[in-house]
Protein backbone atom coordinates (compact mmCIF):
# COMPACT_ATOMS: atom_id res chain seq x y z
CA UNK A 1 0.00 0.00 0.00
CA UNK A 2 2.93 2.38 0.44
CA UNK A 3 2.89 3.38 -3.24
CA UNK A 4 -0.79 4.29 -3.16
CA UNK A 5 -2.27 7.75 -2.70
CA UNK A 6 -5.74 9.23 -2.34
CA UNK A 7 -7.36 9.79 -5.72
CA UNK A 8 -8.51 13.36 -5.03
CA UNK A 9 -5.11 14.36 -3.65
CA UNK A 10 -3.29 12.80 -6.62
CA UNK A 11 -5.41 14.53 -9.25
CA UNK A 12 -5.32 17.82 -7.40
CA UNK A 13 -1.52 17.69 -7.13
CA UNK A 14 -1.28 17.09 -10.87
CA UNK A 15 -3.33 20.14 -11.70
CA UNK A 16 -6.68 18.55 -12.55
CA UNK A 17 -8.51 20.88 -10.19
CA UNK A 18 -9.11 21.58 -6.51
CA UNK A 19 -10.09 18.78 -4.14
CA UNK A 20 -13.73 19.91 -4.31
CA UNK A 21 -13.60 20.00 -8.12
CA UNK A 22 -12.15 16.48 -8.19
CA UNK A 23 -14.91 15.24 -5.87
CA UNK A 24 -17.50 16.74 -8.20
CA UNK A 25 -15.87 14.99 -11.19
CA UNK A 26 -16.03 11.67 -9.36
CA UNK A 27 -19.70 12.18 -8.44
CA UNK A 28 -20.47 12.91 -12.09
CA UNK A 29 -18.68 9.75 -13.26
CA UNK A 30 -15.92 11.66 -15.04
CA UNK A 31 -13.01 9.79 -13.44
CA UNK A 32 -12.02 6.27 -14.44
CA UNK A 33 -9.33 3.92 -13.16
CA UNK A 34 -8.25 1.23 -15.61
CA UNK A 35 -11.49 1.80 -17.50
CA UNK A 36 -13.76 1.51 -14.44
CA UNK A 37 -15.67 4.54 -13.14
CA UNK A 38 -14.21 5.67 -9.81
CA UNK A 39 -16.81 5.62 -7.04
CA UNK A 40 -15.00 7.37 -4.19
CA UNK A 41 -12.63 10.35 -4.34
CA UNK A 42 -10.92 9.18 -1.15
CA UNK A 43 -10.04 5.75 -2.55
CA UNK A 44 -6.34 4.88 -2.78
CA UNK A 45 -4.74 4.16 -6.14
CA UNK A 46 -1.28 3.27 -7.38
CA UNK A 47 -0.50 5.86 -10.06
CA UNK A 48 2.49 3.88 -11.30
CA UNK A 49 0.33 0.87 -12.17
CA UNK A 50 -3.12 2.28 -12.98
CA UNK A 51 -4.38 4.27 -15.97
CA UNK A 52 -6.30 7.21 -14.53
CA UNK A 53 -8.47 9.44 -16.71
CA UNK A 54 -10.20 12.55 -15.36
CA UNK A 55 -12.57 14.65 -17.44
CA UNK A 56 -11.11 13.19 -20.64
CA UNK A 57 -7.46 13.77 -19.67
CA UNK A 58 -5.13 10.88 -18.91
CA UNK A 59 -2.87 11.34 -15.91
CA UNK A 60 0.79 11.33 -16.97
CA UNK A 61 2.25 10.29 -13.64
CA UNK A 62 5.93 10.94 -12.95
CA UNK A 63 7.45 10.58 -9.51
CA UNK A 64 10.30 12.88 -10.49
CA UNK A 65 10.22 15.70 -13.01
CA UNK A 66 13.24 17.25 -14.71
CA UNK A 67 12.82 20.58 -16.48
CA UNK A 68 15.29 22.48 -18.64
CA UNK A 69 14.79 26.25 -18.54
CA UNK A 70 16.49 29.00 -20.50
CA UNK A 71 16.66 31.43 -17.60
CA UNK A 72 16.27 35.07 -18.60
CA UNK A 73 18.08 37.97 -16.97
CA UNK A 74 16.21 39.75 -14.19
CA UNK A 75 14.77 36.58 -12.66
CA UNK A 76 16.14 35.01 -9.47
CA UNK A 77 17.01 31.33 -9.12
CA UNK A 78 14.73 30.63 -6.18
CA UNK A 79 11.33 29.18 -5.34
CA UNK A 80 10.15 32.40 -3.67
CA UNK A 81 11.17 36.04 -3.44
CA UNK A 82 9.16 38.81 -1.81
CA UNK A 83 10.15 41.42 -4.41
CA UNK A 84 11.40 39.77 -7.57
CA UNK A 85 10.08 37.25 -10.04
CA UNK A 86 11.55 33.76 -9.63
CA UNK A 87 12.24 30.94 -12.06
CA UNK A 88 9.40 28.99 -10.44
CA UNK A 89 7.03 31.83 -11.35
CA UNK A 90 7.89 31.17 -15.02
CA UNK A 91 6.75 27.54 -14.97
CA UNK A 92 3.61 26.74 -16.99
CA UNK A 93 0.58 25.50 -15.07
CA UNK A 94 1.13 21.86 -16.02
CA UNK A 95 4.56 21.92 -14.34
CA UNK A 96 3.91 24.35 -11.48
CA UNK A 97 2.03 21.69 -9.51
CA UNK A 98 5.13 19.52 -9.02
CA UNK A 99 6.86 21.66 -6.36
CA UNK A 100 9.98 22.01 -8.48
CA UNK A 101 13.08 23.82 -7.28
CA UNK A 102 16.20 24.98 -9.11
CA UNK A 103 19.11 22.55 -8.88
CA UNK A 104 21.73 25.24 -8.43
CA UNK A 105 21.52 28.90 -9.26
CA UNK A 106 22.45 31.54 -11.78
CA UNK A 107 23.03 35.18 -10.88
CA UNK A 108 20.07 37.44 -11.53
CA UNK A 109 21.73 38.97 -14.61
CA UNK A 110 23.02 35.64 -15.96
CA UNK A 111 21.03 33.77 -18.59
CA UNK A 112 20.96 30.20 -19.78
CA UNK A 113 20.61 26.61 -18.71
CA UNK A 114 18.93 25.96 -15.38
CA UNK A 115 17.61 22.59 -14.23
CA UNK A 116 14.48 22.48 -12.10
CA UNK A 117 13.44 19.23 -10.47
CA UNK A 118 11.79 17.61 -7.47
CA UNK A 119 14.50 14.92 -7.32
CA UNK A 120 16.46 15.95 -4.27
CA UNK A 121 19.08 13.22 -4.65
CA UNK A 122 20.01 14.19 -8.19
CA UNK A 123 20.08 17.87 -7.26
CA UNK A 124 22.35 17.11 -4.30
CA UNK A 125 24.77 15.17 -6.46
CA UNK A 126 24.84 17.81 -9.18
CA UNK A 127 25.63 20.46 -6.58
CA UNK A 128 28.04 18.49 -4.41
CA UNK A 129 31.53 20.07 -4.46
CA UNK A 130 32.98 16.53 -4.37
CA UNK A 131 31.49 15.68 -7.78
CA UNK A 132 33.19 18.50 -9.73
CA UNK A 133 30.35 18.55 -12.26
CA UNK A 134 31.42 20.51 -15.34
CA UNK A 135 29.49 23.65 -16.29
CA UNK A 136 30.12 25.49 -19.56
CA UNK A 137 29.47 29.21 -20.04
CA UNK A 138 29.52 31.65 -22.92
CA UNK A 139 31.01 34.98 -21.80
CA UNK A 140 31.27 38.27 -23.66
CA UNK A 141 34.18 40.11 -22.08
CA UNK A 142 35.39 43.71 -22.22
CA UNK A 143 39.08 43.53 -23.06
CA UNK A 144 41.32 41.39 -25.22
CA UNK A 145 41.45 37.84 -23.92
CA UNK A 146 44.85 36.30 -24.65
CA UNK A 147 46.63 32.97 -24.49
CA UNK A 148 48.18 34.21 -21.25
CA UNK A 149 44.66 34.31 -19.79
CA UNK A 150 44.04 30.79 -21.09
CA UNK A 151 47.19 29.61 -19.33
CA UNK A 152 46.27 31.46 -16.12
CA UNK A 153 42.81 29.88 -16.02
CA UNK A 154 44.28 26.43 -16.65
CA UNK A 155 46.44 26.88 -13.53
CA UNK A 156 43.68 28.44 -11.45
CA UNK A 157 43.50 32.12 -10.61
CA UNK A 158 43.46 33.86 -7.23
CA UNK A 159 40.18 35.68 -6.56
CA UNK A 160 39.72 38.91 -4.64
CA UNK A 161 39.25 37.05 -1.34
CA UNK A 162 42.47 35.07 -1.75
CA UNK A 163 40.84 31.84 -2.89
CA UNK A 164 42.65 30.04 -5.72
CA UNK A 165 40.22 28.45 -8.13
CA UNK A 166 40.42 24.95 -9.53
CA UNK A 167 41.89 24.74 -13.04
CA UNK A 168 39.37 25.88 -15.66
CA UNK A 169 39.27 25.63 -19.45
CA UNK A 170 39.10 28.97 -21.25
CA UNK A 171 38.36 28.91 -24.99
CA UNK A 172 38.83 32.04 -27.09
CA UNK A 173 36.16 32.33 -29.80
CA UNK A 174 37.10 35.86 -30.85
CA UNK A 175 39.60 38.22 -29.26
CA UNK A 176 39.34 41.98 -29.50
CA UNK A 177 38.16 45.03 -27.59
CA UNK A 178 35.20 42.79 -26.79
CA UNK A 179 36.18 39.13 -26.64
CA UNK A 180 33.89 36.15 -27.04
CA UNK A 181 34.82 33.15 -24.92
CA UNK A 182 33.64 29.89 -23.48
CA UNK A 183 34.65 28.75 -20.03
CA UNK A 184 34.34 25.34 -18.37
CA UNK A 185 34.31 25.27 -14.57
CA UNK A 186 34.23 22.36 -12.14
CA UNK A 187 33.18 24.35 -9.09
CA UNK A 188 30.69 27.10 -8.33
CA UNK A 189 31.95 29.88 -6.11
CA UNK A 190 29.97 33.11 -5.73
CA UNK A 191 30.10 35.16 -8.98
CA UNK A 192 33.00 32.94 -9.97
CA UNK A 193 33.13 33.59 -13.72
CA UNK A 194 33.00 37.36 -13.25
CA UNK A 195 35.61 37.28 -10.50
CA UNK A 196 37.97 35.06 -12.50
CA UNK A 197 37.95 37.49 -15.41
CA UNK A 198 38.41 40.41 -13.00
CA UNK A 199 41.48 38.61 -11.66
CA UNK A 200 43.08 38.94 -15.11
CA UNK A 201 41.91 42.51 -15.65
CA UNK A 202 38.77 41.86 -17.72
CA UNK A 203 35.07 42.56 -17.17
CA UNK A 204 32.20 40.22 -18.09
CA UNK A 205 29.53 42.06 -20.09
CA UNK A 206 27.21 39.14 -20.75
CA UNK A 207 27.12 35.63 -19.32
CA UNK A 208 25.11 32.59 -20.34
CA UNK A 209 25.38 29.01 -19.11
CA UNK A 210 25.10 26.61 -22.02
CA UNK A 211 25.86 23.20 -20.52
CA UNK A 212 25.74 21.23 -17.26
CA UNK A 213 27.66 17.97 -17.37
CA UNK A 214 26.39 16.22 -20.54
CA UNK A 215 23.22 18.30 -20.78
CA UNK A 216 23.33 21.16 -23.29
CA UNK A 217 20.85 24.02 -23.47
CA UNK A 218 18.20 23.62 -26.16
CA UNK A 219 18.82 26.77 -28.17
CA UNK A 220 15.25 26.70 -29.52
CA UNK A 221 14.05 27.69 -26.05
CA UNK A 222 13.54 31.44 -25.86
CA UNK A 223 14.57 33.15 -22.59
CA UNK A 224 11.95 32.20 -20.00
CA UNK A 225 10.81 29.09 -21.84
CA UNK A 226 11.22 25.57 -20.49
CA UNK A 227 10.43 21.94 -21.22
CA UNK A 228 10.87 18.55 -19.62
CA UNK A 229 14.04 16.63 -20.36
CA UNK A 230 13.85 13.76 -22.78
CA UNK A 231 14.92 10.33 -21.47
CA UNK A 232 18.07 10.66 -23.57
CA UNK A 233 18.91 14.03 -22.02
CA UNK A 234 18.39 12.66 -18.53
CA UNK A 235 20.85 9.88 -19.33
CA UNK A 236 23.33 12.48 -20.57
CA UNK A 237 22.91 14.38 -17.33
CA UNK A 238 23.55 11.23 -15.36
CA UNK A 239 26.49 10.26 -17.57
CA UNK A 240 24.93 7.11 -18.99
CA UNK A 241 24.91 4.98 -15.84
CA UNK A 242 25.13 7.99 -13.56
CA UNK A 243 28.17 6.53 -11.81
CA UNK A 244 30.08 9.82 -11.71
CA UNK A 245 27.15 11.53 -9.99
CA UNK A 246 26.24 8.76 -7.61
CA UNK A 247 29.59 7.45 -6.39
CA UNK A 248 30.33 7.90 -2.70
Amino acid sequence: MKNTVRLDKLLSNFGFGSRSEIKKMVRNGLVTIDGEVAGDPSMHVDPEKSVIVANGRTLNYRKFVYVMMNKPAGVVSATYDARLRTVVDLLPEELACFDLFPAGRLDIDTEGLLLLTNDGQLAHNLLSPKKHVAKRYYALVAGQVTEDDVAAFSEGVVLDDGYKTMPAELIIIRSGLRSETELVLHEGKYHQVKRMFEAVGKKVLYLKRIQIDGLRLDETLAPGECRELTPEELELLKGGDGSHLFDT
